[in-house]
């Protein structure tokens, strides 16, 4: 109930501030797991999908932003889990690994779950590679995968800004994507899952028209969503 009031308020409210331009929301099947991937240009990113669709979306961030102290942190605090955010530590393998479970266990739910294959976002406006950790998703749930893109974010919110700007977006969703755990059948898990995410961030590319990087993306400081 939370989450639902606070979505069509802050929904509408976005909506008459920024005017988003949103296509391909049909994409997104309206029950049942999916899982939507996309590219990741700013820290306000995390805001705008959970606004633009139009169901509770699941993802991952920064546990930092469920630990602040004082009256700032107890409104983000607020924020992300009204926006159905999964606090997250980032670093390790085994944080990795248990990132991936909490997805997992988000769409063995039913539920709609957003990752950043590139893992953290792009400071030059690039595509950068994609890890492997959505395709896991995408073999072990069988949920299909619908690749979204995002423009215009980076100038809500540039690297270093605190305060959000007044900036046209676009945000395309793409056709869904099904991959089973005998897809591209006879490879090996880690070349599978290879190849089916290189196939996901082609579709990115497709809809954001970014340049690809060829390489993968650094975790930089502590202001990375």
């Amino acid at each position: 109930m939370l989450y639902d009031t606070l979505r069509a308020t802050a929904s509408a409210l976005g909506k008459v501030v920024y005017r988003p331009t949103i296509e391909g929301v049909e994409n997104i099947p309206p029950s049942g797991p999916v899982i939507l991937a996309g590219n990741h240009l700013s820290f306000s990113d995390s805001v705008v999908i959970p606004l633009a669709v139009p169901r509770r979306v699941r993802f991952l961030a920064k546990a930092a932003y469920f630990e602040g102290p004082g009256v700032k942190g107890r409104l983000s605090r607020f924020t992300f889990t009204a926006l159905g955010a999964v606090p997250v530590r980032r670093g390790s393998s085994r944080e990795a690994l248990d990132a991936l479970e909490l997805g997992l266990r988000a769409l063995k739910d039913g539920e709609a779950f957003a990752i950043y294959p590139e893992g953290t976002r792009s400071r030059d406006g690039r595509l950068y590679r994609g890890r492997t950790g959505v395709a896991h998703l995408a073999m072990e749930s069988g949920a299909p995968v619908v690749p979204f893109a995002l423009s215009g974010t980076e100038r809500i919110q540039p690297i270093g800004a605190r305060i959000p700007r007044v900036a046209e977006i676009t945000i395309r969703f793409g056709t869904p994507m099904v991959f089973g755990p005998d897809h591209y059948g006879g490879r090996k898990p880690g070349p599978a899952r290879r190849a089916i995410t290189d196939e996901i961030m082609a579709a990115i590319q497709r809809l954001s028209g970014q340049e690809e990087a060829g390489v993968y993306n650094a975790y930089p400081g502590r202001d990375d969503a």
